[in-house]
């Protein structure tokens, strides 16, 4: 592809982010559009060789990894994150860019995709984000975490059982979800958690339900 074409192609995709973000109600910079842009061109790229996502058209990422994770930008509150499982950076990267004064740790035990995370995190400048290859269980931190946010981990359940030692007494898991998930939700409230609520989601140019379960520690007050 010659540099025309390129620019041409990085200005389509542009647009379509930018359409995305704003039928869900989001308003983008342009310097958050150029950096999810960015994002994405280098996600395309490394995933032909590396096999990161599953999504193999560049077209179907921007509504199916882009605004999937852009998604949830109106319901994250705390300055301090983990996006555990983040894979190559989903929601994680998004978030980071959408919030350059919050500090994000990106946490996956896969090397491919950790080092693919290294590379979006100096091509992007994005300051505000740590990049860990752990297993969770094996991670450990001096300051827990405000939100520990999930896209793509196993059940519910899981997500309280290996993340517990990770959240701040006050602080709440973002699990996201398909369809409202009623079982997984049950055996969560089995362990130590209790469900604050579940938000559906708008995902422009997405077919299909989109939740996010937010989830607190049995044992912390919440303010209703």
């Amino acid at each position: 592809m010659n540099s025309n074409s390129q620019q041409q192609s990085s200005k389509k995709h542009s647009q379509a982010i930018a359409t995305g973000a704003s039928a869900m109600g989001l308003q983008l910079t342009e310097a958050q559009l150029g950096q999810l842009t960015a994002y994405l061109t280098l996600l395309n790229k490394w995933n032909k060789a590396y096999n990161l996502t599953a999504v193999r058209d560049i077209q179907q990422m921007i509504p199916r990894h882009l605004l999937d994770s852009l998604s949830v930008v109106p319901h994250i509150v705390g300055n301090h994150i983990l996006d555990v499982g983040t894979g190559p950076g989903l929601p994680g990267i998004p978030l980071a860019i959408c919030f350059p004064d919050k500090q994000l740790t990106l946490l996956d035990s896969n090397g491919k995709k950790t080092r693919f995370l290294v590379q979006a995190k100096t091509a992007l400048q994005l300051d505000n984000i740590q990049v860990v290859q752990k297993r969770v269980e094996q991670f450990q931190v001096d300051k827990p975490f405000d939100i520990i946010i999930s896209r793509a981990f196993s059940a519910l359940k899981d997500m309280v059982k290996w993340t517990q030692h990770l959240l701040a007494p006050e602080g709440y898991l973002f699990a996201m979800k398909g369809v409202h998930p009623v079982e997984e939700i049950q055996q969560a409230e089995a362990l130590s958690a209790k469900l604050v609520k579940s938000i559906p989601l708008n995902v422009a140019n997405c077919e299909g339900e989109r939740h996010l379960v937010i989830l607190q520690n049995n044992n912390a007050n919440i303010a209703s």
